[in-house]
């Protein structure tokens, strides 16, 4: 079991339990694989498979075939976007133009698949299994409809994938296996960098054809909070802002007029998944220059407006100007 778990670096807890599941063959209906994004849950959960579903077609093989999710027995579901018409993965939204300016769900058509899918009989492995990612982005009738398949999951085998689990039914929990995964501590996170991304120097920069790029900016591996792939996805998000535009967020001023431009910019050249990224990084840099609790109550509530589907504009332009100070 060590050779199936080499890559999944830095968890030691999780790799054990999960080996010992396999070794002993006493496997949960369900399993729900908890912590932090980017520390490695959707790997673990790869090469748990690669287990559960091991036959006679090599390791190489079925390895590939989980990694491209088309094993005949995987039913791999993440959350989606509505788009003309149709559920868009949220992995394939970039690519299909979708515009994200509402937040992807697990929705009660995907989890109705789960069922039938679990129960039918399996063609290639010892038996189906279906991963459900960012679990606790299910929409209520969702996570009702899962809670009565946990209820009879039949021999299938169902893993959840949550960065936070307090946001699911209790009762959701109650019935699955939990694994921790816990953030890396530093040198395993530098190892996993230099896997994924190249040599990584002491500032966490990674190394290009055209020489070392930029240090990251301090936030940044703080946000990352020990996740590698946090950290790879804050850098891409940092990098993907429109020039200028942090700047002007972190350097607020009592001015009414840049506050209203400064929110027609964020909603504008932003969708809504980097509007959210750019509130956590001014979080951050504000808690820093002045560590008082009222700004950061203010900016929990535009959060939250900015998921409730309040007119993203019209957030920003309130919360700006009372930032500001220009209205109290």
């Amino acid at each position: 079991m060590a050779e199936l778990f080499a890559d999944l670096i830095g968890q030691p807890t999780a790799v054990a339990l999960m080996g010992a599941a396999l070794e002993q063959q006493r496997l949960a209906a369900a399993y729900l694989l908890t912590g932090p994004e980017g520390v490695g849950r959707r790997l673990g959960a790869l090469r748990f498979l690669e287990g559960v579903l091991a036959g006679p077609e090599g390791a190489t093989a079925l390895r590939r075939r989980l990694s491209q999710g088309n094993h005949p027995d995987l039913l791999w579901l993440e959350p989606t976007y509505s788009h003309q018409g149709r559920l868009v993965p949220a992995s394939q939204a970039m690519a299909e133009g979708v515009s994200k300016r509402s937040l992807p769900q697990i929705r009660l058509e995907q989890i109705r698949s789960v069922g039938p899918f679990l129960a039918r009989r399996a063609v290639a492995g010892p038996r189906p299994v279906v991963v459900i990612e960012a679990v606790e982005l299910m929409a209520e009738g969702a996570a009702n409809g899962l809670l009565k398949t946990l209820e009879e999951p039949g021999s299938g085998l169902l893993l959840l994938l949550s960065a936070a689990p307090e946001r699911l039914l209790s009762t959701i929990r109650s019935r699955c296996q939990q694994i921790p995964f816990r953030p890396l501590a530093p040198a395993a996170m530098a190892e996993v960098l230099a896997l994924q991304a190249g040599a990584v120097d002491p500032s966490g920069a990674p190394d290009t054809a055209e020489g070392p790029e930029a240090p990251d900016p301090p936030e940044l591996l703080e946000l990352a909070a020990g996740a590698p792939g946090a950290l790879l996805e804050h850098r891409r998000q940092w990098r993907g802002l429109p020039s200028g535009l942090a700047e002007r967020l972190g350097n607020l001023a009592a001015d009414p007029l840049e506050a209203m431009a400064l929110a027609r910019d964020l909603s504008e050249a932003l969708d809504l998944d980097q509007q959210l990224w750019l509130l956590n990084w001014w979080q951050l840099c504000l808690w820093r220059r002045q560590p008082q609790l009222a700004p950061q109550q203010r900016l929990e509530r535009l959060r939250g407006q900015l998921r409730g589907f309040v007119q993203p504009r019209l957030a920003w332009e309130v919360a700006l100007l009372e930032l500001s100070g220009v209205i109290g």
